[in-house]
């Protein structure tokens, strides 16, 4: 069941984005959705922990934000360990928008972690060493992806040339990490 809750947060992120578009101090993010020629903003989705899929088109092409539209991509993308939700970073979700539409669009994502809780990636950190103690996962700020319809490497390389926040790549494990942290790379 998705959870149609409207939450203030959830108003207030879609409402500030909305003002970053229009206004004069666009972000880069905010600016390339200005220029887009086809300002598609439908992301399909997959679950691999959950094999719950969806397709949701979370904002018109005048800019405005779907508060439903984006309630079900938080839901999908909550953590499956504790089936906890948080109101993902608008950013990670116009981030991920992007590579998709530079992938030709359409493509169907699969989502390894989007949020997890402070309880799910303390017990990652016990389990490896390569997750981070302040995740951008427990922030709502990353998404490990990827789509099997495309190439892990070209994935990796779409990410990193739209400049838009933090981008990891594990091909051992088969995922890119994106983030809408700073610009870094690893």
């Amino acid at each position: 069941m998705i959870n149609s809750y409207l939450s203030r947060r959830t108003f207030l992120k879609a409402s500030l984005l909305g003002a970053l578009v229009l206004g004069s101090g666009r972000t880069g993010f905010a600016q390339h959705l200005v220029e887009q020629k086809h300002p598609s903003s439908t992301l399909s989705l997959y679950n691999v922990h959950t094999d719950e899929r969806l397709t949701a088109n979370y904002r018109t092409p005048e800019g405005n934000y779907d508060l439903e539209a984006l309630n079900s991509i938080n839901w999908i993308l909550r953590c499956h360990y504790t089936n906890e939700v948080t109101d993902m970073d608008i950013r990670v979700l116009e981030f991920l928008n992007m590579v998709d539409n530079r992938l030709g669009g359409d493509n169907e994502i699969h989502i390894i972690s989007g949020y997890r809780s402070p309880e799910y990636n303390q017990l990652l950190r016990r389990e490896s060493s390569g997750v981070a103690k302040s995740s951008l996962h427990i922030e709502g700020k990353a998404i490990d992806i990827y789509i099997p319809s495309v190439k892990l490497s070209k994935v990796r390389r779409t990410a990193l040339a739209l400049r838009q926040g933090g981008v990891g790549y594990y091909p051992e494990t088969g995922f890119i990490h994106i983030d809408s942290g700073k610009l870094r790379t690893w």
